[in-house]
Order: C-alpha cells, then sequence, then structure tokens
C-alpha cells in the first residue's frame, strides 16, 4: 500500500488529516518514477523499429507523397486555391557527428515515448494532486485526464500533419540563391520537429492551464478579453510566417489557436463567476 493510500485510509476515520512534508516528497518520487518507467518502455519498443519510425514518421513530411501534401492538393484543386499544392519537397540531409545517427535513434525514441506515454504521465500527474482538492473542485475538474491527453495529442497531430508540412516545404525550398543549396543536417532537422511537435502539443493545453490559473485567482476573464486582439495578431502572424502566402493557408493554421484562445476565455468565464459566488457566501456568513 503506497503512502498516499494510508493517507486517504487515515483521512476516512480522520478528515483533518495531513500528509508531512516528506511524505509529500516521497509520494511525488514515485510518481515521477512510475512516469519515467513508461516512457522508458514505451521508447524500447519504438527503438526496436526505429528505422521503420525514421523512414515513415520522422521523415515523413519530408517526402513528396505524404499525406498532407496530397490532401492540401487535392482541397486546394478543389476549391482554385494553387497555392495549397505545395511543391516538391527536395531536402538533402546529412550527417555531421560520428555517433549522430545512433544518438538521433534514441532522442527520436524518448520523444515518441514521452509522446504516446502523455495520457498516462498526466494521469499520475493528477493523482498526486487530486488528494489536496476539495470534493467540489473535484466535480468541476471531472475527467480533467481526458481533456488534457486529447489536447495535447490533438495539438501534436495538428503540428505533424499541418505546421511542419508548411514549415519543411517553406523553409527547405527557400534559396537566396541558385548558387545555395540546402543541406541539412539530421539534428538541426529533428530539434526543429520536436520543437514544433511538442511546442503545439504545450500550447494546446491553453485551456487546462487557463483553469488551473483561473482557479487560483492569477488569470481572469477581462484580462483575457483585454489581451485578446495581441493574442490573436500573434497567432495570425506566426500563421503567416510558416505558411504560403494565401489567406486560406492562414486561416487553417490560424482558426484552431484562435478556437482555443476562445474556449479558454470561456473557460476562465466560468472559475471567475463560480469563485465571486463563493467568495459571496463566504461574505455572507
Amino acid at each position: 500500500m503506497s503512502i498516499l493510500d494510508n493517507f486517504l485510509k487515515n483521512r476516512q476515520s480522520n478528515p483533518n488529516a495531513e500528509m508531512h512534508f516528506t511524505d509529500h516528497i516521497e509520494e511525488l518520487r514515485w510518481h515521477i518514477v512510475r512516469s519515467v518507467i513508461a516512457v522508458l518502455v514505451i521508447s524500447i519498443l519504438v527503438w526496436i523499429r526505429i528505422e521503420w519510425v525514421f523512414d515513415h514518421i520522422l521523415l515523413g513530411p519530408a517526402h513528396a507523397d505524404f499525406i498532407s501534401y496530397r490532401l492540401l492538393c487535392k482541397m486546394g484543386a478543389a476549391l482554385k486555391i494553387p497555392a495549397l499544392c505545395l511543391e516538391d519537397v527536395k531536402i538533402q540531409f546529412q550527417n555531421t557527428e560520428l555517433a549522430g545517427q545512433f544518438t538521433m535513434s534514441f532522442s527520436v525514441s524518448l520523444m515518441l515515448g514521452f509522446i504516446i506515454s502523455f495520457p498516462y504521465i498526466f494521469w499520475e500527474f493528477w493523482k498526486f494532486i487530486k488528494p489536496a482538492l476539495k470534493e467540489k473542485e473535484l466535480k468541476h475538474a471531472r475527467g480533467i485526464v481526458f481533456w488534457a491527453s486529447l489536447l495535447f495529442l490533438s495539438g501534436v497531430l495538428f503540428a505533424y500533419f499541418v505546421i511542419v508540412p508548411f514549415t519543411i516545404n517553406f523553409f527547405g525550398s527557400y534559396q537566396l540563391s541558385p548558387m545555395f543549396h540546402n543541406i541539412i543536417t539530421i539534428d538541426n532537422y529533428y530539434d526543429t520537429i520536436n520543437d514544433l511537435i511538442l511546442g503545439m502539443g504545450v500550447v494546446f493545453e491553453i485551456p487546462v492551464v487557463v483553469y488551473f490559473l483561473s482557479k487560483i485567482g492569477i488569470l481572469t476573464p477581462m484580462l483575457m478579453r483585454l489581451q485578446r486582439r495581441y493574442a490573436i495578431l500573434i497567432i495570425f502572424v506566426l500563421a503567416a510566417v510558416i505558411t504560403p502566402p494565401d489567406w486560406f493557408s492562414i486561416w487553417m493554421v490560424a482558426i484552431p489557436l484562435v478556437i482555443l484562445y476562445e474556449a479558454s476565455i470561456i473557460i476562465s468565464t466560468r472559475v471567475y463567476k463560480a469563485r465571486q459566488i463563493r467568495n459571496t457566501k463566504y461574505d455572507n456568513i
């Protein structure tokens, strides 16, 4: 039986029971250990098929027959927007370090291990903080593991199938002069994809972050509405940089991010109203 289980059992007989600081640290350590084990197990399974993972997943957006290029081209033909039919990606890769490809296989395995294990990692994190929440707070946070995992994986898939192809196509074909050839190191290629995928996964967690920041009073819906124009401007500038110069492509990247921001305002509003009602009750006591 874990420290947390013992604490919950004692709490049934003594509602005022509290865990000691050292118990918190010990409990957190085991949550971290189990999360690391989950990542390592998945990473090992990925590493066993690392050649296939490299050819079909990591280098997928660099292939001309990547599914996103084919779908975008069909969409562009149907909507009569030629810019959506991206040019064939012509990128040459090179390895500049003796053990570069070997270490890269571990980096890719760990990245995919973390992404696939994220629902379990967040579940472990939630198990750690759950005892500190009140019954009413737990009711409002019902399904948090599902929604956090869904948002993160949605961000990862959105980045991989939309953001990454646009980014690779733009920067991979950009030339200042015909005398310059784009020969990309595999480290640089991986770092770019890794930053985009994990970064977008974190960005899609904005509603969850907003929920917790609103709960503790750091963020308010009024502040988010006040900063809305700047947030939308940043989103569209980012979308314009990584997409072809047509409004449809820009909107296709920007709209999901704008929707996330607006959804976060709604979440913050609900939390803010709940806090106001709770504070009013306390004032009347």
